[in-house]
């Protein structure tokens, strides 16, 4: 009878022992899954094992949640198992450092269970106890908000990210002492936050088109893109002005409403890019060179990332030197273009990045760059000038709504011309203009109406659409070139408040067609 008591007091005992369970989770994509730290101590030696499908940045987490713990004037001794369940989902980061860490605090009784079971945690520990920014705040945040928690403890530098979902309290600290201090009921410190940046690194504060000299109609035609959402190509001589008229295009376009702010940050935030310039609402301007990797520009790798389509989501992507890209990397633009999203496929995961972006690409008539230039002869051959054109699909070129031709700027014009004025001087306004009368009629752009939206719309006059239907048949336009034409008309006719599309808002869309004429003169 003494034997049985003595094992039953054990056993109560080894039940008695604390599982301390963090709320934590984990960036699948660009979203968030739930995950629970769980964390049991027992006598033993002084070490930490996480088991749940963690990559080598999670299990490092042992050695500098020791090291931050020793520094924060914390020691626990005993034997530390981790679990990240569930187990079956692989955990990667370093934001689980934090929610360990406060896991081991719980287990060993130095923090009480009910001064975190209604918080999550995330941070990564630096090994003298201060509480470093992570990647994915934002997305992170949300699963917290989904999952009724009252409230999200963040990393100092996070905070403003964190700050932007509404409906939940957001608590930031700089040290692990400081975040044990205030689970035991002290009051955090006071800071004065950093002023926001005028504008993101990629979309430089410039005041539209006023400083371009010439080139009336690329700028018509990008006032066009802009207030359409419409993708546009750029052709022309190298030093004419496509790089500075592309820069320039982002300070033309609306600021980002808060839905489209929150889905900016939270993909440049699991990127990894900086997002402080996005807060003030400025839209993305994204420039990759053309040797970018088919990964880099779509998307992907082992652990899928968002490629660069998807960090100009709801803004601008510029590919310069249009040409030179991998072909394999411009034909993977073809369903993004479309659909919006970039999907990524893996054995184990099928992940869709949002990619909604306006394209701006830019290229040379000829390899050379000469080609229609007075004065400078043309050294390409006419073989050597149709390889090149055929660099392009017609399926890509099809999804691009206006090609327009750039011609060189002459001394002149740089030196002795007055500056420009008229339509050009506030193309901003105009775009606004434009674009609030298309979400009222229709609830999105131009550029995203479908052939049966437009159809239902009955809008186009019928010698408009006769003056369209006969343009298609010369130059053989394909459906999806028609309807865009369609949608480009639409929008000139917006630009001037017209209530039905007219033959010259027709004859001008069928004009910024520049590289299909090129092709027929020089690929037949």
């Amino acid at each position: 009878m003494l034997v049985l008591r003595n094992f039953l007091g054990r056993l109560a005992i080894i039940n008695a022992a604390v599982i301390a369970r963090i709320k934590t989770a984990s960036i699948q994509g660009i979203d968030a899954l739930s995950v629970e730290a769980e964390v049991h101590l027992k006598k033993g030696q002084r070490r930490i094992s996480i088991i749940g499908l963690a990559d080598s940045a999670v299990r490092e987490a042992k050695d500098r949640v020791q090291t931050a713990m020793r520094h924060s004037g914390v020691s626990v001794k005993g034997d530390v198992l981790v679990n990240l369940s569930p187990a079956e989902v692989r955990k990667e980061g370093a934001h689980f450092d934090l929610p360990i860490a406060i896991g081991v605090l719980v287990a060993a009784r130095a923090v009480s269970y009910p001064e975190v079971k209604d918080r999550s945690f995330f941070g990564e520990l630096a090994l003298d106890g201060r509480i470093k920014p992570v990647r994915g705040i934002l997305a992170l945040t949300i699963n917290s908000l989904q999952r009724g928690i009252k409230e999200v403890i963040v990393p100092l530098k996070n905070k403003r990210e964190a700050e932007l979902l509404p409906g939940i309290k957001i608590t930031a600290v700089s040290s692990l002492a400081q975040l044990i201090a205030y689970l035991k009921g002290r009051e955090l410190p006071e800071r004065k936050e950093d002023p926001l940046p005028a504008a993101s690194p990629y979309a430089p504060i410039l005041n539209g088109f006023s400083d371009v000299w010439g080139q009336h109609s690329a700028k018509r035609a990008l006032t066009i893109a802009a207030a359409g959402g419409h993708n546009i190509l750029m052709i022309g001589p190298p030093g004419c002005g496509k790089s500075m008229l592309a820069q320039r295009f982002p300070t033309i376009l609306p600021p980002l409403s808060s839905c489209e702010k929150l889905e900016v940050i939270k993909i440049h935030s699991v990127a990894g890019a900086p997002v402080e310039g996005y807060l003030s609402g400025v839209r993305p301007y994204r420039h990759p060179h053309h040797l970018v990797s088919d990964a880099g520009l779509i998307g992907g790798g082992s652990i899928p990332k968002p490629g660069e389509i998807s960090l100009a989501h709801n803004g601008v992507l510029f590919l310069d030197e249009f040409p030179e890209f991998r072909r394999s990397a411009l034909e993977a633009l073809r369903q993004p273009m479309e659909s919006g999203l970039a999907c990524i496929s893996r054995a184990k995961a099928n992940l869709a990045f949002p990619a909604s972006f306006q394209l701006i690409a830019a290229m040379n008539p000829c390899p050379c760059g000469r080609l229609g230039i007075e004065g400078n002869s043309c050294l390409c051959s006419r073989s050597s000038i149709a390889a090149y054109l055929k660099k392009l699909s017609q399926p890509i070129l099809d999804r691009i709504d206006l090609h327009v031709e750039l011609a060189g700027v002459p001394v002149e014009a740089l030196t002795g011309a007055k500056r420009e004025g008229g339509e050009f001087d506030s193309p901003a306004e105009i775009v606004h203009h434009a674009r609030k009368l298309q979400v009222s009629r229709q609830g999105k752009v131009n550029a995203l109406l479908s052939g049966e939206e437009i159809a239902a719309m009955a809008r186009i006059k019928p010698h408009a659409l006769r003056l369209l239907e006969q343009a298609a048949k010369k130059t053989g336009l394909s459906a999806r070139t028609f309807v865009r034409i369609l949608r480009v008309s639409f929008s000139i006719a917006d630009m001037e408040g017209a209530s039905q599309v007219d033959e010259r808002h027709v004859a001008e869309a069928i004009g910024f067609r520049s590289l299909e004429r090129l092709q027929s003169c020089y690929c037949m």
